[in-house]
This record gives structure tokens, C-alpha cells and sequence, in this order.
């Protein structure tokens, strides 16, 4: 994760599925015990993990990229604005940097609106596998893209969207309810356009690579996260005084506000593993050789595992509910995903050998 090109090699890939299960799976235990309620749990409400989760994964990921000097992004070529030099890839990776700010937020506060979002998170996790799909075909048809996309993973994309959907079988009437809530629709239509946008500056940079230029994901991850930052910064500014300034008394402007008063450190610690994941989860997407409609793939499919998984854990654990048989089900479509990525990547490797 320290070199600035780590290769294409399935071996390389496999570690950083390995890394983004296990901080995912860290993630989702830490998420039920903060959130839980009863003796011996800290019982937080969703806005008050979300403010101290968020900043604890902002901090380990600031003290890493500039610990190890990931900053200097090494670039296709240099642009001059007056006597200064930067990277012309800035240009995109500045607005990747800024969805990533809206993406981060937007997830929880699903979380925080009086309505059942299970349907909305089948479509959070499915937007990203048709979007990444959608991005292949796009940039094909740019001629950014100068791969096919296999059968094999168009395969794994149906059976994906299958294994998320497999929620919507057991939902009741209600749970569509979103569609019809106004904040629901801004947050889910923000998170959805943010990623849409995101994925395909992302395959932009890993496709736009000149002979002889490296493929530095970290020097990508940093800038953006960087940026990223600086959004969130804006975005808490804002929530901070959207009382004084625009005369918001939303709930969730008081229990921010409340939050960002008191901070709780266990829940900033419990930030760093989801701060981890970032790490695995952006060099999976830009991972080189690879179609955006398979790094997509690699990318939710290891989250809907490690969130089966930690749910198993917490039950055991803590007594919480254990995966029931949706979810089951959804890890067989899983199951039989993979195996299709499998026949995929190997048709890969065997590509790249024989272009060097």
C-alpha cells in the first residue's frame, strides 16, 4: 500500500480484498455496538457516531497520506497557474475528492430519516455495480476504454444486483415509503450522483495513463481525500450555523450541533477502521488493468460479505440478531458472483501477460 504502483497482479488484488473485508467487517461491529441500545451499550444516536466516526476516519487517513509523503502526486504532465507547478490530473481529482465529501454523509443519514431505508440501501449498493458498468461503456464509446468488458462479468453484475435485491423480497409496504419523502430523495439522488460522477473520474485517471507515466494510486487517494476533507469541513461550517444563517431547526441540526459540542471518544476511535477501509476501497476501484464494471464488482461484493459476516459476529458476541435468510440467500448469489469473477480475471491475467 506504500508504493506508488503496485502492479496488476491477481496476488496484489486478493490483499486488498483481504484488507477491505477485514476493516469492513471491524467496521460493521463497531457501527451495531455504538448504535445498540441497552445496559453496557453506549446507545449513540446516528448523527452523534456519524460526527465522531467520521472525524476519527479523517484523521487516520490525513496522519497516513502525509506521514508517508503521498501528496506528490506523480502526474502525466505539469500545468503553471503564475509561477506555480501542479499535476493537471488535479483538475478531476479535486471534484472526485469533493463527492466523496457528499458520498460519506449521505450514507448514514439515510440512516437518521423516519422511514425504513432498507430498499434505499439495495439501491445505494446497486447504483454503484450499474453505475461502474454503465462508466465501461461510456468510456468504450469515448475510446478512453480500450477493453472489453467479458460476458463473465456482465454475469457477475446480474447476479450482484440480485444478491443486493434480495432484500426487497421480504419488505413490506412501507419500506418504499422513501420515494415519497422529500429529504429521503436529496439524500439518496446526492449519494447516487456523487458516486456516478466519482467512479467514472476514477477510471478517467487509471485509463488516462501515458506510456511511462506511473499508475499512483496513492498519490490519487491523498489529493482527493485532501479534498474531501476540506468538503466536509464546509459541510460541518454549515450545519453548524444553518439556525443563525438560514433558520433550519431540523432535528438533525440540534444532535449535530450537540455532537460537535461533546465528543466521544470511543466513537472517534471507532472511526479509524471505516478510515482504513478507505484505503482498500479506492485502490480497488482504480486497481490497474481492470474495467471499472470489475473493480465495482470486487468492491461491493467484499462489503455485502463482510456486512453478512459482522452481523454473524455481533450475534455471537452480543446477542444481536443473526443473519437471517435473505441474507443467506444473498451470500449464495454471492457465492456463484464470484466464481464468475474468478473465470474473468483469470481471462485477465492471461491479457496482460500477453501485452507485458
Amino acid at each position: 500500500m506504500t508504493k506508488p504502483d503496485r502492479g496488476s497482479s491477481t496476488a496484489v488484488l486478493l490483499q486488498l480484498c483481504g484488507g477491505y473485508f477485514a476493516f469492513y467487517v471491524l467496521t460493521g461491529v463497531l457501527v451495531k455496538y455504538f448504535l445498540k441500545s441497552g445496559d453496557g451499550f453506549p446507545s449513540l444516536g446516528g448523527i452523534t457516531f456519524l460526527v465522531n466516526s467520521t472525524l476519527g476516519a479523517n484523521l487516520i487517513v490525513l496522519i497516513v497520506i502525509l506521514a508517508f509523503g503521498w501528496v506528490k502526486l506523480k502526474s502525466n504532465r505539469l500545468v503553471s497557474i503564475g509561477p506555480l507547478k501542479f499535476p493537471a490530473e488535479l483538475r478531476y481529482i479535486i471534484p472526485s475528492g469533493v463527492c466523496t465529501g457528499i458520498i460519506i454523509p449521505t450514507t448514514t443519514l439515510m440512516y437518521t430519516l423516519p422511514i425504513s431505508v432498507m430498499v434505499a440501501m439495495v439501491i445505494m449498493r446497486g447504483s454503484v455495480i450499474v453505475i461502474s458498468r454503465i462508466v465501461d461503456a461510456i468510456q468504450i464509446k469515448q475510446g478512453i476504454l480500450h477493453k472489453k468488458v467479458y460476458w463473465e462479468e456482465n454475469a457477475g453484475v446480474v447476479l450482484a444486483i440480485g444478491a443486493v435485491a434480495t432484500n426487497v423480497v421480504s419488505s413490506k409496504k412501507g419500506d418504499f415509503a422513501f420515494l415519497s419523502n422529500t429529504p429521503a430523495m436529496v439524500i439518496l439522488g446526492s449519494y447516487i450522483c456523487a458516486y456516478a460522477l466519482r467512479i467514472y473520474i476514477m477510471n478517467y485517471y487509471k485509463n488516462t495513463r501515458v506510456p511511462g507515466a506511473p499508475h499512483d494510486s496513492r498519490g490519487f487517494f491523498a489529493c482527493e481525500q485532501i479534498a474531501a476533507t476540506v468538503t466536509l469541513a464546509l459541510m460541518a461550517l454549515l450545519a453548524w450555523n444553518a439556525t443563525n444563517w438560514f433558520g433550519w431547526t431540523d432535528f438533525r441540526v440540534a444532535q449535530f450541533r450537540a455532537a460537535a459540542s461533546d465528543l466521544n471518544w470511543g466513537a472517534i476511535f471507532a472511526g479509524v477502521p471505516f478510515g482504513l477501509v478507505a484505503f482498500f476501497s479506492v485502490f480497488i476501484f482504480l486497481f490497474k488493468g481492470r474495467t471499472a464494471t470489475f473493480a465495482g464488482l470486487v468492491n461491493r461484493l467484499t462489503s455485502l460479505l463482510a456486512g453478512v459476516a459482522a452481523t454473524l459476529i455481533f450475534a455471537v458476541a452480543y446477542g444481536g440478531r443473526y443473519p437471517s435468510m435473505r441474507h443467506w440467500a444473498s451470500v449464495g448469489l454471492i457465492v456463484i458472483a464470484v466464481y464468475f469473477l474468478t473465470r474473468a480475471e483469470k481471462r485477465r491475467a492471461r491479457e496482460l501477460a500477453a501485452e507485458g
